[in-house]
């Protein structure tokens, strides 16, 4: 689990499950993104294709302007497409 982006309305969070063997059969690695929504208590977990998607579109914010980082406004923005799927509430234990 890794912390990869924290601002005042989202943080994302990585999770990687390593592959192992079961049965002689060996697994492909696993994992996703989860984003928090901080306003709407809302969370989602994004896995498969639709994580690939969302790492892909992050790659090409952070590829897009050579020399610069995007802005917290361009992530927070980007982000908002994928937060608007959250449904599951906000829990905390």
């Amino acid at each position: 689990m890794q912390l990869l982006y924290n601002s005042d309305s989202y943080a994302v969070v990585q999770f990687d499950v390593a592959a192992s063997e079961g049965e002689g059969v060996a697994r492909r690695a696993r994992g996703g993104y989860e984003i928090v929504d901080k306003f709407a208590r809302k969370e989602i977990f994004l896995a498969g294709a639709l994580a690939e998607r969302f790492a892909a579109g992050v790659k090409e914010l952070v590829e897009g302007a050579p020399g610069e980082e995007p802005s917290v406004e361009a992530f927070d923005e980007y982000i908002t497409g994928y937060a608007a799927l959250a449904h599951q509430p906000l829990v905390v234990h």
